[in-house]
Parts: structure tokens; C-alpha cells; sequence
């Protein structure tokens, strides 16, 4: 069976099961069966699949009909510009997410050195992409999360920036290791009654405790911004990704901490999506 008829058999399968990114998902489904990247795949639409091909991307398609993420069965994810490596119990890099990297950049392009802590880890996608970009730049990364900092070790390993970054697992209350130039962090902020309309998929397969924040979805950033008091330089900088609905209640948590608000920016869906402060 040829490559394009597989493809298009596939698309309308996952279609058929409320998968919007059907076309995409079944290219990059068997770009993993064939391994092969996507463009070989389009340039290559006449050629014939083994069965073994076709018994192993029939299993994938049925995974992901089902709501598995195309990152959890691929293994890959890319973010920024870069690919990392995607396990399951780590949290999907999400392209909103690329916003926090695009600003620190901005932010501290002249700087030459810095040191960086983000707090809570996950797959490394955020401070491991700042770090690519700027040579002399240097990180420390926690999770309490073991599964998270085995993923962001592995993905630091993959980039070559291993000697650049240390790991921690730890509580968020129980860290207290350094002080920095910068703080990072994409915390859980999603609030109980938000959580509950989920997507399925996100909710059957991604992990809880990288997404809940808590009845008013502030929980974990209340913690965040605590922590970053007590462990960011004077004149430092805090950068938080939040929810859409969130700003003026972090914006006065942040003021009573002692942080003076320098902007607020919307992600490419217009919401609210990045707080950047400075310890004052």
C-alpha cells in the first residue's frame, strides 16, 4: 500500500474520532513507524509500506484515535527551535509556552552571564532552549516531580547542555539552593471548575499535578512567587507563564512580595499569557 493512500485512510480515521490535527498527527505517526522525517515522507507519497510498516502505524493510529497524545507515541515534541524528547507523566510542551523563552531572550540580550532557576522543571523544554540560545548562560532546574527531572536530565543530555544545568528534585518549600539573576516558571494554574471541562485527552493521559493549581487555579503560584522572594537577586527577574484570566490577582500577589510589574503579554490567541517582574 502506498505511502499517500495509507496517509489519507488514516486522516479520515482519526477525523472520523474528533481528532483536529488529523493530517499532521497521521504524517508524524508514520514518520516514527518508517523513521523517517516528514519531508521525506511528502516527497515520497508513491512509495510502498511493508506490512510490518502497516501493522505498526494501524496500532499507533489507534492509540491516538483514542486520545493518546502524537507526542506521548512519537516520543518527540518540538518546541522553540529545537526537538526534545516526550515521556509520558512529563507535561507536552505547548507552542504558548515558546512566549516565556521569546521574552526572556529579549530581555536579557545584553547580558553576558546569568544564572537561572526555573521552578518546576517538567521536560527541561524552557530553560533548555534559553540555554541553547546563550552560550554563557547558566542553570538550575527543580521538580518534585522524579519523572520530570529524569526527562529534562535526558533532554539537557540531547542538546549538549548537561554541563550548563543542575537538576534538583525537590518540594517547592523545601529549595533552597542559590540566588539568581532570573527566575522562570510555568506553573500549574488551572483552576478546579476549568479543569473539570478539559479536554479528555489532556486529562486522561498528561499529568495532573503539572496542570491543577487548586480551587482558584493560584495555588502553586502562590508558592512560586513566595519562593522567588526569598531566592531572586535584588533587581531580578521573575518571568511567570498564566492563565488567561489570571493577571490583576497575580499582579497583587506579586506586588505584596515585593515585585514591581513590567509587563503583562498575550500569547498569539490575544490572552493574557506572560507576567514579567522585577524584584525591587
Amino acid at each position: 500500500m502506498k505511502i499517500n493512500n495509507v496517509i489519507n485512510e488514516a486522516t479520515i480515521f482519526l477525523k472520523n474520532s474528533n481528532i483536529q490535527s488529523a493530517k499532521l498527527d497521521s504524517e508524524l505517526l508514520l514518520s516514527k513507524v518508517i523513521k523517517k522525517n516528514r519531508n521525506y515522507i511528502l516527497l515520497n507519497l508513491k512509495q510502498n509500506l511493508t506490512q510490518k510498516n502497516l501493522i505498526d502505524y494501524k496500532e499507533l493510529i489507534k492509540k491516538r484515535a483514542k486520545g493518546k497524545p502524537t507526542a506521548y507515541l512519537t516520543g518527540k515534541k518540538e518546541f522553540w527551535k529545537f526537538e526534545f524528547n516526550a515521556y509520558e507523566d512529563v507535561l507536552i510542551p505547548r507552542p504558548e509556552t515558546e512566549l516565556v523563552v521569546e521574552q526572556v531572550l529579549r530581555l536579557m540580550k545584553n547580558k553576558s552571564k546569568l544564572n537561572i532557576l526555573e521552578i518546576g522543571v517538567g521536560s527541561g523544554c524552557i530553560i533548555l532552549s534559553i540555554l541553547k540560545e546563550k552560550k554563557n548562560f547558566n542553570g538550575v532546574g527543580m521538580d518534585i516531580s522524579k519523572r520530570c527531572v529524569e526527562a529534562c536530565n535526558k533532554n539537557a543530555s540531547k542538546l549538549g547542555l548537561s554541563n550548563r544545568l543542575k537538576l534538583y528534585k525537590s518540594d517547592i518549600d523545601n529549595f533552597e539552593l542559590g540566588k539568581y539573576d532570573l527566575i522562570i516558571s510555568n506553573p500549574p494554574y488551572i483552576k478546579k471548575l476549568d479543569f473539570n471541562s478539559l479536554d479528555k485527552n489532556i486529562v486522561n493521559f498528561e499529568p495532573k499535578m503539572a496542570l491543577y493549581g487548586g480551587l482558584d487555579g493560584l495555588s502553586e503560584i502562590k508558592r512560586v512567587i513566595n519562593k522567588s522572594s526569598n531566592l531572586i537577586k535584588l533587581n531580578g527577574k521573575l518571568v511567570l507563564e498564566i492563565a488567561f484570566d489570571q493577571k490583576n490577582k497575580v499582579k497583587k500577589l506579586l506586588e505584596v512580595k515585593g515585585f514591581y510589574i513590567n509587563k503583562i503579554l498575550k500569547d498569539l490567541a490575544g490572552h493574557d499569557r506572560c507576567i514579567i517582574s522585577t524584584k525591587i
